[in-house]
């Protein structure tokens, strides 16, 4: 019982989502970075192996609110309009987001970060969260920015960037954590004959590196051992933990990164890990405190929770020579100048110490190699590296099993598919006068009680990198090239390609996954590379990736 009221028969649902962070960074999934409260949460309840994002912030937080696949949702890519159905990088009527369907079942709905499925920034419209079932918004609409003083900052409809502005000790990551705890405290006092969603969406550890030094100093030599020896000791943690199979080799050295032992001004390369690690941190000590407010409110026994990240590390690299106006005015996703005046330095420069406001940095290919061990590839790409996420599941009133592994393949959509089965709430096949497309997704539920439960196939599509899962075998393939084919019992780390060896499956599954890519209304890459252009959307990785390809 809670102290405050009865407490609801249907569980509380949080899910907590953060930002570009790799499949091993924390300590319970192989990492070095010290996390605590998502340790104890994944020691009380269910680690996921298998669990996949969509490769990429907006359509992961589009699938995941809405229990489809990103380009049924309007947001195949991010938040620009291409100019075609699928792509107006805008939630459209044609779905519905977990807050949508729990006010219906009587929950209060509440969301405390990051947004990024709307392509209005300014102005409210139907795409923002007040909008699409969120009762309490506080966070901001644009998909990245500074940690001191981030843009868009949004409370409800109205902009409170004044709030950071004003305040010499705002700190984003703590401001998202800050006030999911209120909500669960007010929920409590004037709520509690209603169970609850909480949506806490960070923006951390996506770049910029920005760190407090006091979180940054606890990593001082943490990585000194460089990427090359650091990937082997966490694939044997990991090994030894059962997440990762001991007959699936570790992937070679992203190609264009040099040993550790040949790497230039490793003071710097350091430097950028152990902020990127301090991140992190920060977010698992704000966890820490939602979890204080649930135990404090009588509620932690009775609330689902689910805790993963948006998509594999992120290698991007932020140019020297980047021109601040595109990031400042187009993209709305930095500002020129700190609080305090002083200009922001912005580019990967190793004579500038990343971390503070004034910088502008990302921590680059190496370590995001080393974030996504034992995997290929990262952010944006199909490959493991790109969608695997570490998926924990804590809920001590409906989960037996304490500590537990699961190898069940998931993905996004399933999430909404899960929320259904266990708090008895219902789908709409339509909604404000508008035709809703059926959940993409399989209930997770069954897994809670044991592995062994088969699947319908799992596909993605994004930026022309595309996959097909079935079973055991995953058909993938990196744009512009051909098609792959792995086991993923025998190789899930992807060096063994198949694809000549079985050119009927290669067939079979190609054909499934054009099936859904017609249904789903995903386009061509070269038909969007050509709307693009046309249209003058650029961004500052944008070449890079295309070398990359």
């Amino acid at each position: 019982m809670s102290s405050h009221g009865a407490k609801p028969a249907r569980p509380n649902i949080l899910i907590i989502l953060n930002d570009d962070m790799g499949f091993s960074d924390i300590g319970c999934y192989g990492g070095e970075i010290e996390t605590p409260n998502l340790d104890r949460l994944a020691k009380d309840g269910l680690r996921y192996s298998q669990f996949y994002n969509t490769a990429r912030c907006s359509p992961s937080r589009a699938s995941l609110l809405t229990g489809l696949h990103p380009h049924q949702t309007g947001v195949g890519i991010l938040t620009y309009d291409m100019g075609l159905e699928g792509y107006a990088g805008d939630l459209n009527r044609r779905c519905v987001t977990i807050a949508e369907v729990l006010k219906t079942a009587n929950y209060r709905t509440y969301l405390s970060g990051k947004w990024h499925v709307a392509k209005s920034l300014t102005e409210p419209t139907d795409s923002w969260p007040r909008q699409r079932g969120f009762d309490e918004f506080y966070g901001t609409i644009i998909g990245a920015g500074s940690f001191y003083d981030p843009s868009t900052l949004t409370r409800g409809n109205d902009n409170v960037e004044h709030e950071a502005e004003r305040d010499p000790e705002f700190f984003y990551t703590d401001a998202i954590n800050d006030q999911a705890v209120s909500y669960i405290r007010s929920h409590a006092s004037e709520d509690a004959d209603q169970p609850f969603f909480l949506y806490v969406a960070h923006t951390a550890p996506h770049w910029p590196l920005h760190a407090h030094e006091e979180d940054v100093a606890k990593y001082k030599g943490r990585f000194d051992a460089g990427w090359d020896r650091l990937r082997e000791e966490r694939l044997a943690r990991l090994v030894r933990s059962g997440i990762i199979d001991p007959a699936w080799r570790l992937t070679d050295r992203d190609p264009t990164q040099p040993p550790w032992s040949e790497a230039d001004r490793r003071e710097w390369l350091l430097r950028c890990m152990e902020v990127y690690a301090a991140q992190i941190d920060r977010m698992d000590q704000g966890i820490g405190r939602i979890l204080a407010a649930l135990e404090e409110t009588g509620e932690l026994a009775n609330t689902l929770i689910l805790f993963l990240s948006d998509n594999g590390g992120c290698a991007e690299d932020i140019p020297v020579d980047v021109d601040p106006r595109v990031l400042v005015e187009e993209l709305m996703i930095a500002k020129d100048r700190t609080r305090d005046g002083r200009p922001v330095r912005f580019g990967n420069d190793p004579d500038v110490t990343p971390g503070g406001e004034d910088t502008y940095q990302s921590y680059g290919t190496a370590w995001a190699n080393l974030s996504n061990t034992p995997f290929r590839l990262y952010k944006h790409w199909i490959h493991e590296g790109g969608i695997a996420t570490p998926l924990i599941v804590h809920w001590p009133a409906g989960i037996e099993e304490r500590g537990g592994l699961r190898h069940t393949a998931g993905q996004l959509p399933d999430i909404m598919a899960t929320i259904l089965e266990i708090t008895g709430a219902s789908y709409p096949s339509s909604h404000r006068g508008q035709a809703i497309l059926p959940c993409d997704g399989e209930s997770l539920v069954p897994s809670f009680a044991g592995d062994g439960q088969e699947r319908g196939p799992l596909f993605w599509e994004h930026e022309g990198n595309a996959a097909v899962r079935v079973g055991k075998w995953k058909l993938v393939r990196k744009y512009p090239g051909a098609w792959e084919l792995y086991d993923m019992e025998a190789d899930r780390t992807e060096m063994n390609d198949l694809a000549g060896a079985h050119p009927e499956r290669v067939r079979e599954m190609s054909a499934l996954y054009a099936e859904w890519a017609e249904r789903c209304g995903v386009i061509p890459r070269e038909r969007i590379l050509e709307l693009m252009k046309a249209q003058g959307v650029t961004a500052f990785w944008e070449e890079e990736e295309d070398e990359a390809a």
